[in-house]
Parts: C-alpha cells; structure tokens; sequence
C-alpha cells in the first residue's frame, strides 16, 4: 500500500529533494522558514485527459445558491478558497483536484473529499458581487465545511481565500485539522486602503468604490466597493493573537506586488500553533500558478496527509 501511494505521488512530485534551507525565525514557537528552491529536473505536469467533475449548488434559504464541485473519497477533506474574484476552475483548483484523483486511486484511504466552489456573486453561483462582503464569503465557506464535507477538513485558501481559511479554522476547529495558506492575504485589503493618502481615501468614500490597480485584471484595476472595506475591517486578524493551533503551511513568492510575503511571517506569528512552516519561493509571484509552484504546493497538501494519518494512526 505504502509503495501504491508513493508511486501516485511521484507521477506528480518527481524530485522530493526540494532543497529547502530552513532558517531559524529567532525565538518563535517551532517556527521555521522554508526557502524553496526550483526541483533539480523538470516536473510531470497534469495528464493528458482530465476526468471532470460535474458542477452542482448549494441550496441555501435566504442566502444565494453556491456553485460547488465535489470528488468524494476518504478523509481527511480538502476544500480550496479561491482568492478575491477568482473562480474555482482556476489553475490551483484544477491542479489539486487532478492530484486529489491520482492519490485517491492509490491509496484510497489516504485520500479525501475535495470540493471547490465559487462565492456568492461569483462565477456560477447566485448573488450580487457588488453586495459581496468578506464576513458573507466567511459564511460560505462555513457553509461548505457545514453541509457538503464530510469528516476533518485540510483547508487550502488562495490569497484572500487564505484570510477566509484563518476564519474558517476559528470558528470551525473540531472539522479544521490543517491549513495550507497560499500568498495569505490576511488583513491585507484593509491595510493597502489605510495606506492611501487621505485625500484619495475621502474621495473612495466619497465615490463609494476603490479603483485597485492591478495587473491581473482585464481592466488594469479591481473596483473594490468601499463598504467591501469597511466591512471587512471587523475581521481582521494580526492585530491580535490568532486561536489556530492546527499545523499551517504558509507559501508565498518573494516576487509577490499584492501581498508581500512579510504578510505570511504575521500570519505564522499570530497564530498560536506550534506546528508552522512559512516557505518562500525567490522567483515567484501572487498567483504562484507555475509548473513549480503548484508542484510544491501538491507536495504540501501530500505531506500534510501523510502527517495527519501518522498521527491518527
């Protein structure tokens, strides 16, 4: 069985010898840096013919519907959240769920249920994205961990979905056994705006939205409502201790111009938990969608499992 799963995981992560170099991160608990470097030889990448999911909703009373897809399988769970606007067919989704498939086929007990989905107001599911709020998309993904996973729950959140899998772990601890956080966002929305010049402040408020340059938009900029905010300045997170005490892993590229990865040595030294591990990648950026970076990240989510079976064992 052992020699099964090794073989599902080397079709994906071809080269363990990451070279990683931990630096001691002075006097905090267990806390370590993991400077990530590119793999000695080139990586397999995703199949040929991908087996697909087929799309289904959430039906919510007095809440808009969530578009979801779901792999069923053994636990423990993974659940991807998206970043701001993005969708869960994106790169990071498509990839994890190829590799949750191959792992599944392995070693099935090993493998988990996996289901990515979309925010209200985004992609397939209902809603206004215009009326969207960050303490909204908290009861999304609650909701998702409430009535679609099944057993204890690996949370994988993509940059602002990486501040919303922090809530997630908080108020859902009994479900939430760890957490991959990938160019984890926390705070970060609040604290570009606080950093504006006041002027430029008083005329958002006084438009009611955020023109946000950025380079990953079509348009140049995100038009961030500025009760969007407002709103979520009631669910920032560093400027206080942060009760997680589940293992973290904290990726981030040090070529990151959204959020710097100095957001992720917060986040890991916020939370109370012992078991954390921040790993940068010099060359990479916000999106960390290359064929490197979605190769550490499945090695990530591999060894995660693998850890948490040792201990349930």
């Amino acid at each position: 069985m052992a020699v099964a799963r090794l073989a599902a995981v080397a079709a994906w992560v071809p080269c363990r010898s990451w070279g990683w170099a931990a630096v001691p991160f002075g006097p905090h608990r267990g806390l370590s840096v993991l400077l990530a470097r590119i793999p000695q030889r080139a990586p397999r990448w995703l199949p040929a013919c991908r087996q697909k999911t087929s799309l289904s909703f959430l039906n919510r009373p007095d809440l808009p519907n969530l578009a979801y897809k779901k792999l069923k399988g053994k636990s423990p769970g993974i659940i991807f959240i998206p970043g701001y606007l993005s969708y869960m067919n994106g790169t990071k989704a498509l990839a994890i769920e190829e590799f949750c498939k191959s792992l599944g086929h392995a070693c099935i007990r090993f493998f988990s249920p996996f289901s990515r989905f979309d925010y209200s107001g985004v992609g397939s599911s209902d809603g206004n994205s215009e009326e969207s709020t960050l303490g909204k998309w908290r009861k999304d993904v609650l909701s998702i961990i409430d009535d679609l996973a099944d057993g204890p729950q690996i949370l994988v959140g993509s940059s602002l979905g990486g501040w919303l899998m922090l809530h997630a772990a908080i108020a859902r601890p009994e479900k939430v056994v760890a957490l991959i956080g990938v160019a984890t966002a926390a705070d970060t929305l609040v604290t570009k705006f606080n950093q504006l010049p006041v002027e430029l402040k008083k005329e958002v408020e006084m438009k009611g939205v955020w023109s946000m340059p950025s380079k990953y938009s079509e348009e140049g900029v995100y038009n961030v409502q500025y009760s969007f905010i407002k709103e979520a300045e009631h669910h920032c997170l560093l400027h206080s201790p942060i009760p997680v005490n589940c293992p973290i892993r904290l990726l981030h590229g040090m070529k990151d111009d959204i959020v710097p990865w100095h957001t992720s040595m917060q986040v890991a030294d916020r939370v109370l938990s012992t078991d954390v591990d921040v790993i940068l990648r010099k060359h990479s950026d916000h999106r960390m969608r290359e064929k490197a970076d979605i190769q550490l990240l499945v090695y990530t989510i591999d060894d995660l499992i693998d850890k948490l079976s040792t201990i349930v064992n």
